[in-house]
C-alpha cells in the first residue's frame, strides 16, 4: 500500500506537459518505435546506478510520458520493492520500465508480476535486467489478446514475440 502511494506521490511533485491529442487517447498496447528506442537508452543509462529510499534492495522504475511536443520524456522514476507487482499507473503514461538488480526467474526475462501487469493495464512494459552488461531487456505488451514478450537487442534488434 505505501508503495502504491509512493508511486502516485512521485508523479504529483512535477507533472509532466501532455498535448491534448495524447491525454484523451487511450495508450496502445505496443509501444511506438520511439517510445521503444527512449526506453532502451533512458532505462539502460540508470542500470547500475543505486537506489535511494526507504528499500534497501529495490527495482527502478520509470514511467514514460510524451512532453508539450511530443517527445518521449521521463516522468517519473522511483525505487519499487522486488517482486512485488506494480500499481496502475497515473492517466497519461504511455510506457512503464522496470530494471530488475537480479534475476527472479529461471531462464532470465520477465517475471510473473511484469506479466501480470501487462496483462491488467494493458500497457507496455520494458524489463531491464541489472545483472549483467550489457543489460538484457525485453518487450512486454498486450498482442494478439495475450501478454507476450521479445527481447530488444543492445543496437536496436528486436526478437520474436513469446508467450
Amino acid at each position: 500500500m505505501i508503495a502504491a502511494l509512493l508511486f502516485v506521490a512521485a508523479l504529483a511533485a512535477e507533472p509532466a506537459a501532455v498535448p491534448p491529442e495524447t491525454a484523451v487517447s487511450a495508450p496502445s498496447p505496443i509501444a511506438d518505435t520511439d517510445l521503444r528506442e527512449f526506453a532502451a537508452i533512458a532505462g539502460r543509462k540508470v542500470a547500475g546506478r543505486p537506489v535511494e529510499g526507504p528499500y534497501a534492495n529495490a527495482d527502478k522504475v520509470l514511467l514514460i510520458r510524451r512532453d508539450d511536443k511530443g517527445y518521449p520524456v521521463v516522468a517519473g522514476s522511483m525505487g519499487f520493492p522486488v517482486r512485488q507487482s506494480l500499481p496502475a499507473p497515473p492517466a497519461g503514461t504511455l510506457a512503464v520500465v522496470r530494471l530488475h538488480q537480479r534475476s527472479e526467474t529461471v531462464v532470465p526475462g520477465p517475471t510473473t508480476d511484469d506479466l501480470a501487469f501487462v496483462k491488467a493495464n494493458r500497457l507496455p512494459l520494458f524489463v531491464i535486467g541489472e545483472w549483467a552488461r550489457p543489460a538484457p531487456m525485453w518487450e512486454v505488451a498486450w498482442v494478439d489478446d495475450a501478454v507476450r514478450y521479445r527481447t530488444i537487442g543492445e543496437v536496436g534488434e528486436i526478437g520474436p514475440w513469446r508467450d
